[in-house]
């Protein structure tokens, strides 16, 4: 079995993983599979590529004392990687220029037996970041779902960030799930009605009804007992190539990663 995740439409090849031997297949539509249920003492960890405008990346982990993982090549904006198992303990991640050696960021993180990361670049080229997130690796409570948002538009200020029911608009007197959100936070994660919603973000402060959305997502289910993080990237009118652009202008963009499924959904 091989690895893919996908950006800006297309899917690559990234290669084998350790989850390939359990026959795991996972769709990705901008989102990782669900983690391996019962991986034992495996840690694992998938990619999530925030950065506007760094071009294609390569990522190696590298370790003193376990083999590694594969790496993971040719990783552009918007993407999201699958999980891959990893030897529980400390590794080296670095992000290099795809198909050079000219490393452009690292990180040494720990990874606790059992646990569940996310590894984010983010950031402009200029000053590329790599950090490490614990991720949910348990069901949300019944009738719940976990929602985690991050922060990582680099062009905006903070915004609030809604989730409006269907039939239901901001007018009606909606609380924001997430006030303020400004580049580099993270809410960590929030148990909040599962459901059917819209995500709409505006201008942090702005009335709600009265304010033109700097973003308004399709619906989307979010299942009960399920688990997701979403980040805040800079939209199609902020991105500087012709590569990265792509549908109707827009100053944010919405990235969504599955991080735990219930068995069987």
């Amino acid at each position: 079995m091989r690895t893919f995740l996908q950006s800006g439409g297309m899917m690559r090849v990234l290669g084998r993983t350790a989850a390939a031997a359990a026959g795991i297949t996972c769709p990705f539509v901008l989102a990782g599979c669900q983690s391996v249920a019962n991986a034992g003492s495996a840690a694992q960890v998938r990619v999530i590529d925030a950065s506007p405008d760094a071009p294609a990346l390569d990522f190696v982990p590298t370790s003193a004392s376990a083999p590694a993982p594969p790496a993971l090549y040719n990783v552009g904006f918007g993407a999201v990687s699958s999980y891959m198992e990893i030897s529980p303990g400390a590794w080296t991640h670095a992000a290099y220029l795809s198909g050079t050696g000219q490393q452009v960021a690292n990180l040494r993180g720990t990874f606790a037996a059992g646990g569940q990361y996310t590894l984010l670049a983010n950031d402009i080229s200029a000053n590329l970041r790599l950090s490490l997130l614990r991720d949910q690796s348990t069901p949300a409570p019944s009738g719940l779902v976990a929602l985690r948002f991050l922060g990582e538009s680099t062009r905006m200020g903070p915004v609030d960030l809604y989730l409006v029911p269907p039939g239901a608009a901001l007018s009606d007197g909606l609380a924001p799930v997430a006030a303020r959100l400004a580049f580099g936070s993270n809410t960590g994660y929030r148990n909040l009605p599962a459901g059917e919603y819209s995500l709409v973000a505006l201008a942090a402060g702005s009335a709600p009804g009265a304010a033109t959305p700097l973003f308004t997502g399709s619906r989307t289910a979010y299942p009960a007992g399920s688990a997701r993080t979403i980040v805040l990237v800079d939209g199609p009118a902020f991105r500087q190539t012709a590569e990265l652009m792509y549908g109707a202008p827009s100053v944010l963009h919405v990235l969504t990663a599955s991080d735990y499924d219930a068995p069987g959904s």
